[in-house]
């Protein structure tokens, strides 16, 4: 025989049975709601991995003429170092995502690499030219592009690394250690002196040799105004890897034409690569 439950029991039960109730349907709410959050970050996530692009360079070997055999060490091992080069530059775009301004993959990637493929196509060009035709216009192979990724975080063009929109992240540089650790002076540029290096001119090769004489003065200048323009800019690499590595690379392929100069008519000076580095002067 069931017994009557007391008055008191109904009433426990009642409250009970609606706070199972209400638990229920807030599980509900709240696994809709996570659901629902996971949704949305998923599609954000697939955004973060878009890709920073890769550089593509025009294609050396396929425009030069037929290699004399004494040249053709120097020439493949120059022809090596282009795809070096390009594979250095494509890493350099990976690592440094986000990195610098708007300008920063044609400052600090972009415009290295061409000055370095000006000096490698040109030493292709002295080599070749040794013993037969020196080729003309391989400069205009140097410069590079970069071919563009999926879309990256902010909406940011796929020409540019992820993260250069506004730069906010670099508002802490101000007064880089790599600019000369000092916001108020950006310091100046030196570079060994090359006229004082040079052996005897032959009048023939004067007038070349003046005007990449003048050239050399006119990159340190252009240096020194790039250094103080962008004082604040970058991170504690910055004047290595935007102002003195570009620097020293132009300077390479200007005292090797000068060296090719000279070397027409006479003996062609060496070691002039070695006055290439220059230095910042804090």
């Amino acid at each position: 025989m069931s017994r009557a439950l007391p008055k008191y029991n109904k009433r426990r039960v009642a409250v009970i049975g609606g706070a199972a109730a209400l638990a229920l349907t807030g599980a509900v709410v709240v696994t809709s709601a996570l659901a629902g959050e996971t949704s949305k970050n998923s599609g954000t996530s697939a955004q973060t991995l878009a890709s920073p692009g890769t550089i593509s360079c025009p294609d050396v070997a396929s425009k030069l003429p037929a290699i004399p055999a004494t040249a053709k060490a120097e020439v493949d091992r120059n022809l090596t170092l282009l795809n070096t080069q390009i594979a250095e530059a494509n890493k350099r775009l990976v690592d440094t995502v986000g990195q610098g301004g708007p300008n920063f993959v044609n400052n600090a990637i972009l415009g290295p690499l061409k000055d370095k493929r000006v000096a490698t196509v040109n030493r292709i060009a002295t080599a070749i030219g040794r013993t037969a035709a020196k080729p003309q216009g391989l400069d205009a192979l140097a410069p590079c592009a970069l071919n563009g990724g999926g879309v990256n975080p902010g909406g940011v063009a796929a020409t540019q690394p992820a993260g250069n929109a506004g730069n906010n992240g670099n508002n802490g540089n101000a007064g880089n250690g790599g600019n000369a650790g000092n916001a108020g002076a950006a310091g100046t540029i030196s570079c060994p002196d090359v006229a004082s290096k040079l052996p005897a001119i032959p009048a023939t090769a004067k007038a070349e040799v003046d005007r990449n004489l003048t050239l050399l003065n006119t990159q340190i200048a252009e240096a020194n105004k790039r250094l103080v323009d962008t004082v604040g800019q970058g991170g504690p690499n910055f004047v290595n890897n935007a102002i003195l590595g570009p620097l020293k690379d132009k300077r390479v392929a200007t005292v090797n034409r000068i060296a090719t100069a000279i070397g027409r008519t006479a003996a062609k000076p060496q070691g002039l690569d070695a006055l290439a580095p220059c230095a910042l002067n804090k």
